[in-house]
């Protein structure tokens, strides 16, 4: 497993601090890769995001977005959901939705591992980012090969990146 630790000023769009960018170009190449959370910037092919401002071709519950993808087909995933229910419930009232209570249970996170772990071919990879390095897990079959921390100084939380593998 390679570690490495490298500085960057934050941003909460996340596909745009530097050393994110650099280690999705290694990680990458030009496979099919989805992102459930897709936002503005994410470099994958099949993008989704609950915002209907986001220029993506799915405005779906990332679950619901996961469970139309074929399985088996997919060489990664880029999981960069909120990172905690405060982040979630914000999500939701931002777009004049109703918090879900279900969507800040771990059942849900759960589901979405298996979903995963059910669309991504073997040899394909999980990109997570998050504030720990839990990723999708060897419970459903992948195998962590890679962890970026990057500290943003001051009162940032660091964004941890883990590249995970499926077996």
């Amino acid at each position: 497993m390679i570690i490495n630790r490298v500085w960057a000023m934050p941003n909460k769009e996340t596909f745009k601090i530097k050393p994110i960018v650099k280690l999705m170009g290694e990680e990458m190449g030009d496979n099919l890769w989805a992102d459930p959370f897709a936002g503005n910037n994410s470099p994958a092919l099949i993008k989704n995001d609950l915002n209907p401002n986001c220029e993506v071709a799915y405005h779906l519950d990332a679950l619901d977005f996961l469970k139309i993808l074929g399985g088996k087909e997919i060489d990664g995933v880029l999981f960069d959901p909120p990172y905690s229910p405060r982040q979630v419930s914000e999500c939701y009232r931002s777009l004049g939705k109703t918090v879900n209570m279900e969507t800040t249970q771990s059942k849900f996170w759960g589901d979405l591992k298996v979903e995963i772990a059910r669309i991504v071919k073997v040899g394909g990879k999980c990109i997570s980012f998050g504030w720990n390095s839990g990723g999708i897990g060897k419970k459903y079959g992948f195998e962590i090969t890679r962890i970026l921390l990057v500290p943003h100084g001051g009162w940032h939380n660091d964004t941890i990146v883990t590249v995970e593998m499926k077996i």
